[in-house]
């Protein structure tokens, strides 16, 4: 008689790879409907434009690698990838960069290493390093500037348009702008903090939009946490390092970025909730986790401080993908039978 053979675990849930990955996605249209508000609609293009160029990307190489290709699309995590891309790049950079971006995300930095689950670093902060290194001025000079801080109204729909995709000039120095933190960063030294914070960059509650912007990516996160798709682990350390390294290193705001900037501003949250917490590059274990958050959070502090760049969420990840199996291999916990955990990378007998 034939036995039947089923690999462990035998539960079924409702949480498959592709609704897991839905949920990611929705989860970030709060942030998408707040930056669309404040910035105009470029993240909206953005994130459709780097959406179409991942499913396509994915579809080329799994037809070119003889995969099922409807099977392996439907997973989302091309789409995923897309999204995050797309709200993290200037809204108004020309579309070739956005695309390049993308490319390289799914063939260079997840499919080369075998798709979904073998890649070793987060495809879309590849994808956002290397266009960030390859492409400054367009990397940089691109940030739309909020209805708070320009006292007018953001680009329309059909400016956001030729902005992106004709390269028009003067649209887009209309619209763009320096992001706080980069208008703080290289600013401070000639000015004191109150002086500062007079600039149209820094009206309104905190700093022109970007502080909702990043509440409505840590509400994404909270209900990521409740949906059980996340843990609290990543991003509650990131914060709680960013915070400290913050208080204790740049407790002088007439030379360092103040605490609530760095946290409310740039890519913190979008980086703590969706981005630090990729389930593939990030480490796993629970202590794994919150020194792999933490070593974000300070990696993030050390290169906006004394860095080239003033946000550099991509950077930090990225190293930080780097450290996650040696953390893994040392953070193991206890398995059932065993009275202490194996930790360590063993060689030999």
């Amino acid at each position: 008689m034939a036995l039947l053979t089923l690999s462990s675990p035998h539960a079924h849930g409702p949480n498959a790879t592709s609704r897991i990955m839905l949920t990611v996605a929705l989860a970030t249209l709060p942030g998408l409907a707040v930056m669309t508000w404040f910035f105009g609609p470029g993240t909206l293009i953005n994130v459709i434009l780097a959406g179409l160029t991942a499913v396509v990307c994915e579809a080329l190489v799994l037809k070119a690698r003889k995969y099922p290709v409807g099977f392996f699309l439907k997973d989302n995590t091309a789409l995923v990838t897309g999204v995050l891309l797309g709200l993290a790049l200037p809204p108004l950079a020309p579309w070739w960069i956005t695309v390049i971006a993308t490319a390289f995300a799914i063939i260079f930095a997840k499919q080369i290493y075998g798709g979904m689950g073998n890649n070793p670093f987060n495809p879309a902060m590849i994808g956002y390093a290397l266009v960030l290194v390859s492409f400054p001025v367009q990397m940089t000079t691109n940030w739309a500037v909020s209805f708070q801080m320009s006292g007018s109204e953001v680009a329309g729909f059909t400016d956001a348009l030729r902005a992106i995709f004709a390269s028009s000039a003067d649209v887009a120095d209309v619209y763009t702008g320096a992001t706080p933190l980069d208008d703080y960063k290289h600013l401070i030294s000639k000015e004191t903090s109150d002086e500062l914070l007079t600039r149209a960059t820094f009206n309104g509650w905190l700093n022109g939009g970007w502080e909702w912007m990043n509440l409505a990516f840590l509400a994404g996160g909270v209900f990521l946490m409740l949906k059980r798709i996340i843990t609290w682990h990543i991003p509650v350390s990131m914060l709680a390092a960013l915070t400290l390294c913050s208080l204790v290193f740049g407790w002088d705001h007439d030379l360092y970025t103040p605490t609530w900037l760095h946290l409310f501003s740039g890519a913190t949250m979008l980086g703590a909730v969706f981005i630090a917490t990729d389930p593939v590059s990030a480490s796993t274990t629970p202590k794994g986790k919150l020194i792999y958050g933490a070593g974000i959070g300070i990696l993030l502090f050390v290169i906006r401080t004394w860095g080239a760049y003033p946000d550099a969420v991509a950077f930090a990840v990225l190293l930080m993908n780097f450290a996650a199996p040696f953390i893994d291999a040392y953070t193991q916990p206890r398995t059932y039978g065993h009275s202490k955990a194996r930790r360590g990378l063993k060689t030999g007998k």
